[in-house]
């Protein structure tokens, strides 16, 4: 397994990312985006892109708090419980908006083009990824044709940037893996996004882990489960076998 880092130009200044590829086998022609969790790229996230790259794909993990860096790092064990680390992480995710990261994401792709994966494209996103990697399969669905999230937070809330409001503009696969309770994603949200997928007709999957946490699939997280962290595994790789071809 190999490990490049890359400086990615947006719009707004330069992205770290690293991609992963697998040394083992001819170079990707598909790729994945994982849009990450609240505690930014680390280790668990790296050991995660990197099993993703395994599979076959050309994985881009990129830094989507890169306007705020340096910033952490944070233990993902404790750093909504400390004051002081709850409210670092708090004003990085709430100033990094859906709008910033769906702008990004075109600077993502050209990446992945550059490093010659021309084929098809899927993303996956964890906790406040979920919505990213959603409202980017609504943004370039020429591109992307398959979104994946877990426990991914605010899928359908009231909000303008809500992806339930795009659901019409996905032409990708969704998979949607929920947390048995998640105050990010209650009942209602689900509900919603449910319809507005189905209305839309879009081929999705919405699957309730239940006595799983918000984070279990997260290796570092202090709710992770091997157990649940596998049966995601499985859906995952499953989805992107199936459309990355």
């Amino acid at each position: 397994m190999t490990k490049q880092d890359l400086q990615l130009k947006t719009r707004d200044g330069v992205a770290k990312a690293g991609l992963f590829r697998s040394t083992k086998a001819s170079p990707a022609k598909s790729g994945v985006i994982l849009y990450q969790d609240a505690f930014g790229p680390r280790p668990a996230l790296d050991a995660m892109a990197a099993r993703l790259a395994g599979e076959g794909y050309a994985v881009l993990l990129p830094d989507l708090f890169y306007r705020n860096a340096p910033y952490g790092p944070f233990d993902a064990k404790t750093a909504f419980i400390e004051e002081e680390t709850k409210a670092a992480l708090t004003a990085l995710v709430s100033g990094t908006t859906q709008e910033m990261t769906i702008g990004d994401t075109s600077a993502f792709l050209r990446a992945l083009v550059a490093e010659g994966v021309t084929g098809p494209i899927g993303v996956v996103g964890y906790c406040m990824g979920g919505a990213r990697a959603l409202n980017a399969a609504a943004t370039y669905p020429d591109r992307i044709k398959a979104a994946a999230s877990f426990h991914g937070g605010n899928l359908a809330r009231d909000a303008a940037d809500s992806p339930h409001r795009k659901a019409a503009s996905i032409k990708a696969r969704v998979y949607v893996g929920m947390a048995g309770i998640d105050r990010s994603f209650p009942p209602e949200q689900s509900t919603r996004l449910a319809e507005a997928l189905r209305t839309a007709e879009v081929d999705h999957v919405l699957e309730n882990y239940a006595g799983m946490a918000h984070g279990w699939c997260v290796p570092d997280h202090s709710v992770y489960d091997e157990a649940g962290a596998e049966r995601h595994w499985k859906r995952l790789t499953t989805l992107f076998a199936e459309t990355l071809t």
